[in-house]
């Protein structure tokens, strides 16, 4: 699966590091170094991703790449900001399908939305979450989104867990996302098995087990 990244204009490109690019060209050379090595950082380490081999990729010289980036921290940096950015995107784009859509669904809109960012950003991902503990501020960004993400839901799935208890119920929401999301890094991370990131299973039974923690809060308030 190759990384996904949108055709960006000049602004998008403003990022500390990053050399201005106004020319086409410039940009469409800009834009193959970023996808090339998200692409290759999906099999790599970041510390493994070598300049030389990263400009042979999209047949670009290492001059180069140094005309356009500061140094491969700089590099990375705009990587992160990139995904970030389109993790920003996608948040904003979250909405409740229909009044009538019942939380089982929500659930699994909101999950699969989050897979599919991960999955599109894997490698970036990895290496942010490698580097974690001697830069932290590297998985920043996407300590922010994740909760960015939780406070995005929550307004969408409150009113399917029905009236009332409305602290419990959003406490539950930020725990139900706290093992979504603890899933999805560790299966990044370390890959532990029996499912893998890129398993539709794993979609699947994410949104069912946010599904079930959800609706198991809402039977604590359901009168017997």
């Amino acid at each position: 699966m190759r990384t996904s990244l949108k055709e960006p204009g000049p602004r998008d490109f403003d990022l500390p590091g990053v050399a201005p690019s106004r020319q086409k060209r410039s940009r469409e050379t800009t834009l193959a170094l970023l996808r090339a090595g998200a692409d290759m950082l999906r099999t790599r380490s970041l510390a493994e991703l070598s300049i030389e081999t990263l400009c042979a990729e999209v047949g670009a010289t290492v001059g180069a790449f140094y005309s356009r980036f500061e140094s491969k921290e700089a590099y990375f940096k705009a990587l992160m900001a990139l995904a970030a950015r389109d993790g920003e995107q996608r948040l904003g784009e979250i909405k409740r399908p229909s009044p009538e859509a019942s939380l089982d669904q929500l659930c699994h809109m909101i999950v699969s939305g989050i897979v599919a960012w991960m999955r599109n950003h894997e490698g970036v991902l990895r290496a942010a979450l490698q580097h974690d503990d001697t830069h932290p501020d590297k998985w920043t960004p996407f300590k922010a989104l994740a909760k960015a993400t939780t406070a995005r839901a929550t307004p969408l799935l409150l009113p399917a867990m029905g009236k009332g208890r409305k602290a419990a119920k959003t406490r539950s929401i930020a725990f139900g996302f706290q093992v979504v999301l603890g899933t999805l890094v560790n299966a990044i991370l370390n890959d532990p098995g029996p499912l893998t990131l890129r398993s539709k299973e794993m979609e699947t039974r994410l949104a069912g087990c946010l599904s079930l923690l959800l609706q198991a809060e809402v039977g604590q308030s359901t009168p017997r």
